[in-house]
C-alpha cells in the first residue's frame, strides 16, 4: 500500500511493476482523489520542477517520460548564477553549459501537474489499483499492517509512505520529525521577459534570499524568489506592476523588464528530516522522509531517487525470497539514502547562509570563490555532474 499518489508515490508503485517485485493487482495507491489530467489549456502550473538527467532516466524506465516530453517540458542548456555584488554579464558570473559536458542539455522543466498525472496514467495503466480515502489509523507488526481509512479497512505486508511534508503514515508510524524554519517564503508565479531566457536557468542570491528564472517552453519564465517572511508579505501586498518592477530590479534586468503573466503564490520554507525513515513494514520516501532548501530545485529529484532505491533493495530481496517488510531489510535503504539526502540538504543550507543571505568575512570569502569556481575546468565539471543528477551512488533505474 503506496499512501499518497503524487509523483514519488506513483513512481514507487510503477517502479515495483516493472521490477517485477509484485504483481501489480498486489499494489495499491491510497489518496483522497486521483490526480487531474492536464489539458493544453490549462495554465502552467505554478509549482514547476527541474528534472535531472538521472530522474529523466527513472521516468523513461517506467514508460512516463515520453508524455511528459509531449506536453511542455523545456530543456536547458546552460546555468548561470551570480551574486548581487557582481554584474549578471560578467566574467565574475559561474556559468556552466550542456554542451562542455557532452551533453544535450542540463535537464528539464516540467509541470508538477504534468509529471503527476504521467505517472499516475503509468501506475494504473500497468494494473495498479487506485483507492479513494484519507489515512485515519496503522497498526504494525512483525506479520503485516493494519489500516483504517475514511472508506475501508485493509492490511497490507508493507506501507511506503508517499504523503508529503505533512505525512500521516511518518506521525500514525511514530517515526518522528526534526523541523526548522528558515524563516523565508518561496513565492512563486510566471512572467514574461523583455528578452528571451536563452535556454538558460538564472539564478541570483540577493544578500536576502535567492531569485531563481526558469526557461519555461512558451518563451515565458517561471519564478521561486525566496525572501525573508515579512519582505515577501510586502511583495504580496504589491500591485503587479510594483511587484513586476521590484523583481526586475532584483533580477539585475538580466531579461529586460519582468512582467507578471499568471497568479501569484507564497510557499513557507521550512527544513525536515524524518528521525526515522523506516520501521518494521513501513517506509518513507520523498518529502515525507526529507524537505530541502528549494534554492537548487532538488527536492523531486532525491525522491524520484528515493523511490527507485526503495524498490531496487525490494527487487534484490524478492530474488532471495525475502520479507519485503523485515526491518533489517528496509534499513539497507534508509541507509543508503539518507546520507545522499544530507549531503544535498546541507549543501543547500550553507548556498542560503552565506552566499543568499551571508555576511561577514566567510560570507565574502563564499562569494569571492564564485567566479574562482566558474573558471575552473574541473570544478564546473563536478557542478554539472551534480546538476545532471549523476553522482553518487545511483540506482540502476538512474544509471
Amino acid at each position: 500500500m503506496i499512501v499518497g499518489a503524487g509523483p514519488v508515490g506513483c513512481c514507487v508503485a510503477v517502479l515495483l511493476v516493472t521490477a517485477g517485485v509484485v504483481r501489480p493487482e498486489r499494489i495499491a495507491l491510497l489518496d483522497r482523489q486521483p490526480p487531474p489530467s492536464p489539458t493544453a489549456a490549462d495554465p502552467i502550473d505554478l509549482r514547476v520542477f527541474a528534472l535531472s538527467r538521472a530522474s529523466e532516466r527513472i521516468l523513461l524506465h517506467v514508460g512516463a517520460w515520453p508524455a511528459i516530453a509531449a506536453q511542455r517540458a523545456s530543456p536547458y542548456e546552460r546555468m548561470t548564477v551570480w551574486h548581487a555584488n557582481v554584474p549578471p554579464r560578467s566574467a565574475d558570473v559561474l556559468s556552466f553549459a550542456a554542451d562542455e559536458a557532452g551533453e544535450p542539455n542540463l535537464g528539464h522543466i516540467v509541470e508538477n501537474r504534468v509529471l503527476q498525472s504521467a505517472l499516475y496514467v503509468a501506475a494504473t495503466g500497468a494494473g495498479v489499483a487506485f483507492v479513494a480515502g484519507s489515512l485515519q489509523s496503522l497498526t504494525a507488526d512483525s506479520r503485516q499492517v493494519e489500516l483504517t481509512t475514511s472508506t475501508a479497512a485493509l492490511t497490507t505486508r508493507l506501507v511506503v509512505g508517499a504523503d508529503g511534508a505533512r505525512s500521516q503514515v511518518r506521525t500514525l508510524a511514530g517515526l518522528g520529525l526534526t523541523a526548522a524554519d528558515y524563516g523565508q517564503r518561496a513565492i512563486v508565479a510566471v512572467v514574461t521577459s523583455q528578452r528571451p531566457h536563452e535556454r538558460t536557468a538564472w539564478q541570483r542570491f540577493l544578500g536576502d534570499g535567492t531569485l531563481a528564472l526558469l526557461p519555461l517552453a512558451d518563451g515565458r519564465s517561471s519564478i521561486v524568489w525566496s525572501v525573508p517572511d515579512e519582505r515577501a508579505a510586502r511583495l504580496m501586498a504589491l500591485s503587479a506592476q510594483e511587484f513586476a518592477a521590484a523583481l526586475t530590479a532584483d533580477s539585475d534586468d538580466v531579461l529586460g523588464r519582468l512582467e507578471l503573466s499568471s497568479e501569484r503564490a507564497a510557499v513557507d520554507l521550512v527544513k525536515q528530516s524524518a528521525d526515522a525513515y523506516v520501521r518494521e513494514r513501513v517506509a518513507l520516501v520523498g518529502d515525507a522522509a526529507h524537505v530541502i532548501h528549494p534554492l537548487a530545485g532538488q527536492g523531486v529529484n532525491l525522491g524520484l531517487l528515493d523511490a527507485a532505491a526503495l524498490v531496487q533493495v525490494l527487487q534484490d530481496a524478492a530474488s532471495d525470497r525475502e520479507d519485503p517488510g523485515a526491518l533489517r531489510l528496509l534499513r539497507r535503504y534508509e541507509r543508503w539514502r539518507r546520507t545522499d539526502n544530507q549531503i544535498v540538504s546541507a549543501t543547500m543550507d550553507s548556498f542560503n547562509r552565506w552566499l543568499a543571505r551571508g555576511s561577514g568575512p566567510v560570507a565574502t570569502l563564499a562569494q569571492q570563490a564564485l567566479p574562482i569556481v566558474g573558471r575552473s575546468t574541473l570544478a564546473k565539471q563536478l557542478l554539472v555532474r551534480r546538476a545532471l543528477g549523476a553522482v553518487g551512488e545511483l540506482p540502476r533505474a538512474a544509471r
